[in-house]
């Protein structure tokens, strides 16, 4: 594992989902975690934020995942950010808009963290 620290974002209206979440990504010291209840909130902490590595909700309150992605792809200075979608929405048509729009890994609920951390390491390359 690289010595570096990595800031990781998690955007997820479910307080429940986001422990689950966090305790999974808990296990590397290296990950710095700030947490988002919704895609306005996660958009307020981007804005004031470096992050490495985003994982978002797609069904939120006031703002979507989906439209969180949105905004991320088209923003110069998070383009790059790799975006792993968490999401209930297992249809096909949900995972191909989500990849389309820009999302790098989409994962369905409920979760496993073992999951969850293989695709946060592999998208940070550690």
């Amino acid at each position: 594992m690289s010595a570096k620290n990595f800031k990781l974002l998690i955007v997820e209206d479910s307080p429940t989902m986001r422990q689950l979440i966090v305790f999974a990504l808990k296990r590397v010291r290296e990950f710095t975690i700030v947490e988002a209840s919704d895609g306005v909130d996660g958009l307020k902490k981007i804005a004031g934020n470096r992050f490495d590595l985003i994982l978002t909700d797609i069904n939120m309150p006031i703002m979507d995942g989906l439209k969180l992605v949105s905004l991320v792809r088209n923003d110069p200075a998070n383009k790059d950010v790799p975006i792993i979608i968490i999401t209930t929405e297992g249809a096909q048509e949900d995972r191909e808009r989500a990849m389309a729009l820009g999302a790098n890994e989409y994962l369905t609920k409920p979760i496993q963290p073992t999951r969850v951390l293989e695709a946060v390491k592999r998208l940070l390359k550690v």
